[in-house]
């Protein structure tokens, strides 16, 4: 019989992508953060003692404990509003009147820097920065996180106290740390949740390119 060469698609990987066989529990989501990046840091024995979890157990139930947690929501159940949290140009004309500032006669002035703390935190910037760096790798990956930042990107770098900028929690991926200014660096997070440079490409080692 008459037979001819097999001739492979050109979008085979695309037909093999839409070949669903049934249900799975695999973890199909893309991501440019590290699988150890969401886990939580946890005082407990890698040996299990008898009568508690194991240390796996215990580590799943915090990582699922505290990705169900929104810092935006845990502010406005105390009455907080994020966008308020960043101090704004003062602007005498426009002053609101008391009974629409909640009794807040003065506009807010101090940074929010001023009222952090770090003396309970569970890791150093060093370490939440190190959680990028996979085994058997050299690259680092960002970290993710939440940061607040103004909605627009163009006049929130030329005037981050105007008053016409909105303030929210945005998830961010965290690059780099400068310790000598106690900032990090971080890079809005694309609607997929991926870390990408103009050009589509992940950024590693906080942006810097090998050739510097």
């Amino acid at each position: 019989p008459l037979a001819a060469k097999f001739k492979m698609p050109a979008n085979m990987k695309t037909l093999l992508d839409k070949q669903v066989v049934g249900p799975s529990t695999e973890d199909l989501t893309e991501s440019d953060f590290p699988v150890q990046s969401f886990n939580p840091k946890l005082q407990m024995p890698f040996k299990r003692l008898p009568g508690q979890n194991p240390r796996k157990v215990e580590v799943e139930r915090k990582r699922r404990l505290y990705l169900s947690f929104d810092i935006a929501e845990l502010l406005a159940s105390k009455g907080i509003d994020s966008n308020q949290l960043m101090p704004r140009h003062y602007d005498p004309d426009n002053i609101p009147p008391i009974e629409e500032t909640k009794d807040t006669v003065f506009p807010i002035y101090l940074p929010l820097e001023v009222f952090d703390n770090d003396e309970f935190d569970c890791r150093t910037p060093e370490e939440w920065i190190s959680l990028g760096l996979e085994p058997g790798s050299s690259d680092r990956k960002p970290v993710p996180g939440k940061a607040l930042l103004p909605t627009d990107d163009a006049l929130g770098h030329e005037d981050p106290k105007s008053q016409e900028l909105i303030y929210e929690w945005i998830d961010v991926g965290v690059l780099d740390y400068d310790k000598e200014t106690d900032l990090y660096l971080v890079h809005k997070t694309e609607k997929k949740g991926l870390v990408r440079d103009e050009e589509g490409r992940p950024i590693l080692n906080g942006g810097v390119t090998p050739e510097g």
